[in-house]
């Protein structure tokens, strides 16, 4: 593969000014850090708000200085540093920059080249949200991540509950990261920079799309046994009061936990693709006997029920089984996993290529073998903490693997002081007197997309904004159950071409070559072994495309090689493992999935998609192509990053977790006010700003304890409304506890060909006339707002295969050719009669 030598890093010369404060800012950059850039931390002389050591981990490779941009001094500083930078990042409210003097304007008639990306709460232009004093919690309490927590909390009557996760900022940093690469791509042809904005609580809203999707009239063949169990309860008025072990009879027997010889617990995803079921019974020594015992097996899983053999209700492989078969299967497969220990069935199953992981907290997971050996947890010798591990690097390629995996120290705060101003001495604004284009950032750019599920088909999902073409290339006979490709496909497909070709065929192999001169990217996912399979190896593509840039997104990868690099794996089983799992259901006795789907995984494409520009980014620099890198795990750990550090001495793992989870502390959590729940957010420095409330004078003088019965008892006498206008008034940060689905019905406006409006935070796009044949909503793709360039609206996702004799067509084949191969079923242009199969 191609190396740093011949390469060089990625951003070698490039100068990032980092203004972030807490988790999306400082994380931005620290992925421009890791790829070669210089970054200058602007740290604040009277101390940063956020003390925690895991910012020795963000911060590495950083160079610091300490301004105070009240004092006009330091203000001129910070304008010589514009003066010489490539991108600046700030996650600051709305106006604080202005109010400094360092607005886009003010930047912009410094450095007309700059990329400058501002990380909000909300909106700048949301009129209800944008002054809202948005912390970490605030905007998740907004955005629904407290009450859409699934099928398990429905079912135990749990909501609101509180999770420490900063999914928001994670989402936001890679966002942030990302587009601002796709900026300097631009660059790179017109010579301007660009001013983007990406609101955390929208970037949020992002990543959690397929929770707040709504499908009109969704097949009832798709409810799972926990939907069926809560519809039976809703209509019988039943209560929701299930216990956590009452719970693990409504699992699918291949989307669960197991516990083992060692009491630890597995968790296994083995559902929905046509091998991984079969290969779990194999392993376990249960097949044969599931066989004979008549389980039944489908050819065609895109069929209507109404095509199935008399007698079938479910099958093997496809997502759920009856509860019949539920049943059958887990008091067979709870026995066969008490024979062995969590480790011994890990390693087994990551051998026979089938994805299930041991649950470890987040500790366990930061001493393990694999995340050190692959250099997904960096250690480093501390001046002050000793042997320090922290979180490693979001994303890598082959040139900066290198860099990506040997650890680094955070500055000292001022520590690089005056080799920074010797390097601005002699500033001077940059002004080319250009008209920006105001063009899509990618367009022109061809996009080859070879993956499945969530993870893969999210990379090029979330590039098809910025107008590349894009044509997603999937097998004749599908791989995967329909409400895995259609249902999750319905928002990372947009936009995409469908094409269905067996790539094992001769007349396959010779449409992939073609395809592969013509991409700019190649996007696939999964282990390398498949990756060999499919006959694209770097030599291969270098050999017909010495340019194309492959993007490789797995489960494990790090920039080395860990004991668990070619396992596969899915957004859960990494749950398991790195430690969410644990966390979210209260301890490794009661572990529980994060219930937002695609919480790992629409985060890893974020991530994959960040390396997909810096590697486009160094071909338009260099004209050379190379494999670049995403992985799930390096986002299980971003999804956790204010905990993903430890050293001897640490203060104990022991943030909020499990379902009963309310918050923080007192002043920082759910509260029930009148007519429902709000959430209130105070830090420490904050404190004395609630005795401005003659309800709250004395809560400062409080413990504990005290301090939440008194909220309690004050926050119960009034309205939601009247508590956060109250409190916002003082600068205290309220809101009231959102919904997905309540953000949906408020802000769904119909297809207008528009990728979204100004003003908003949360916005929704209604397909009503969407090719399922069906009512669809999606959330609008509107987390990266740059004020120069176009975002370009989505088209709703096509039927698979829609586009294979048009795309057959654009490559030069002739029609007869292209009946042939479809005859001959080389090529396919459906996998079933229905868009979703009922």
């Amino acid at each position: 593969m191609t190396n740093q030598t011949e390469l060089g890093l990625p951003f070698e010369g490039l100068r990032v000014l980092d203004f972030g404060q807490y988790v999306a800012g400082p994380v931005a950059a620290m992925m421009f850090a890791d790829q070669g850039a210089e970054v200058i931390r602007i740290d604040f002389k009277d101390g940063n708000q956020w003390d925690s050591e895991i910012t020795e981990a963000i911060n590495r490779r950083k160079k610091s200085i300490a301004l105070d941009l009240k004092n006009s001094d330091d203000l001129e500083i910070a304008k010589k540093l514009i003066m010489t930078a490539d991108v600046l990042i700030e996650n600051f409210r709305p106006k604080v920059m202005d109010r400094l003097g360092l607005s886009y304007e003010v930047a912009k008639g410094l450095n007309d080249r700059l990329v400058y990306v501002s990380i909000p709460g909300f909106s700048s232009k949301d009129e209800k949200l944008a002054d809202v004093k948005a912390w970490e919690e605030i905007i998740a309490a907004a955005s629904g991540q407290f009450t859409d927590m699934g099928l398990n909390r429905v079912l135990m009557g749990v909501n609101p509950s509180f999770t420490p996760l900063p999914l928001a900022s994670a989402y936001a940093s890679a966002l942030a990261a990302m587009s601002a690469v796709a900026a300097l791509c631009a660059r790179e042809k017109h010579g301007l920079g660009d001013h983007i904005e990406v609101p955390i609580a929208t970037a949020s809203i992002e990543g959690l799309a397929y929770n707040s999707m709504y499908i009109e009239n969704f097949p009832a063949r798709y409810d799972s046994p926990r939907e069926i169990e809560i519809r039976r309860r809703k209509e019988a008025g039943f209560p929701m009061n299930m216990e956590y072990d009452d719970l693990q009879g409504f699992l699918d027997p291949f989307f669960r936990f197991y516990e083992c010889k060692d009491g630890r617990r597995v968790y296994i995803t083995a559902t929905c693709q046509v091998n991984h079921s079969h290969r779990t019974l194999k392993l376990l020594g249960l097949y044969d006997e599931a066989i004979a015992a008549g389980i039944p097996q489908l050819d065609d899983w895109y069929a209507s029920t109404k095509e199935w053999p008399e007698g079938v209700d479910c099958a093997l492989g496809l997502y759920p089984l009856s509860k019949k078969w539920c049943d059958w299967l887990s008091e067979r497969m709870k026995a066969k996993f008490m024979e062995k220990t969590s480790k011994e069935w890990e390693d087994i199953f990551g051998a026979g290529n089938v994805p299930l992981g041991r649950t470890m907290t987040t500790q366990e997971w930061l001493h393990s073998e694999h995340p050190l050996k692959s250099r997904l947890i960096l250690e480093t010798e501390h001046p002050k903490l000793g042997k320090f591990r922290g979180i490693g690097p979001v994303a890598w390629t082959d040139s900066s693997a290198k860099r990506c995996a040997t650890p680094a120290l955070a500055p000292e705060v001022d520590g690089n002081r005056e080799e920074i101003l010797l390097s601005i001495k002699d500033a001077q604004p940059v002004q080319s007197g250009k008209e920006h284009p105001h063009a899509p950032w990618l367009e022109g750019i061809k996009i080859l997309d070879l993956t499945n599920v969530i993870a893969g088909p999210s990379v090029a999902g979330t590039l098809v904004r910025f107008a590349p073409e894009v044509i997603k290339l999937d097998p004749v006979k599908p791989t995967y159950d329909p409400w895995n490709t259609v249902g999750f496909g319905m928002f990372a497909g947009q936009s995409k071409r469908s094409i269905l070709a067996d790539l094992k065929t001769p007349g396959g192999q010779d449409l992939l070559n073609k395809m592969i001169k013509w991409a700019d990217i190649i996007v696939f996912n999964g282990p390398e072994r498949q990756f060999k399979d499919l006959g694209i190896d770097w030599d291969h593509v270098k050999e017909l495309n010495p340019k194309t840039v492959v993007v490789k997104i797995d489960a494990w990868g790090g920039p080395e090689e860990g004991p668990r690099s070619r396992y596969t794996g899915y957004d859960d089983i990494v749950q398991a493992s790195t430690g969410v799992m644990a966390r979210f259901g209260g301890g490794l006795d009661t572990p529980e999935e994060h219930a937002h789907m695609g919480t790992i995984d629409v985060l890893g494409g974020h991530t994959a998609c960040f390396s997909a520009m810096v590697g486009l980014y160094q071909r338009l620099r260099t004209g050379k192509g190379q494999f670049v890198y995403g992985s799930l795990a390096a986002a299980g750990q971003l999804i956790q990053v204010p905990f993903m550090y430890d050293y001897d001495g640490r203060p104990p793992f022991n943030e909020p977790s499990g379902p009963k989870a309310k918050g923080w502390n007192a002043v920082r959590r759910c509260y029930q006010a009148q007519d429902g729940w709000f959430f209130i957010s105070v830090q420490k420095f904050e404190i004395d700003q609630l005795e401005a409330l003659p309800e709250l004078k004395g809560v400062k003088d409080l413990n504990e304890k005290e301090r939440f019965a008194f909220l309690s008892a004050a926050f119960e006498k009034d309205t939601m409304a009247n508590w956060i206008a109250r409190l916002s008034a003082i600068d205290v940060g309220a809101i009231a506890i959102g919904s997905l689905e309540g953000l949906r019905e408020r802000f769904t406006r119909d297809q207008d060909g528009i990728a979204y409006h100004e003003g908003d935070t949360y916005q929704f796009i209604a397909y009503n006339d969407h090719p399922a044949g069906r009512k669809v909503v999606i959330t609008a793709q509107c987390a990266i707002r740059p004020d120069e360039a176009e975002i370009v609206a989505p088209r709703p996702m096509e039927k698979y295969g829609h586009s294979t004799v048009a795309i057959m067509q654009d490559f030069g084949y002739p029609d007869e050719e292209i009946s042939k191969l479809i005859e001959e079923k080389n090529i396919g242009v459906t996998w079933g009669k229905d868009y979703l199969p009922d």
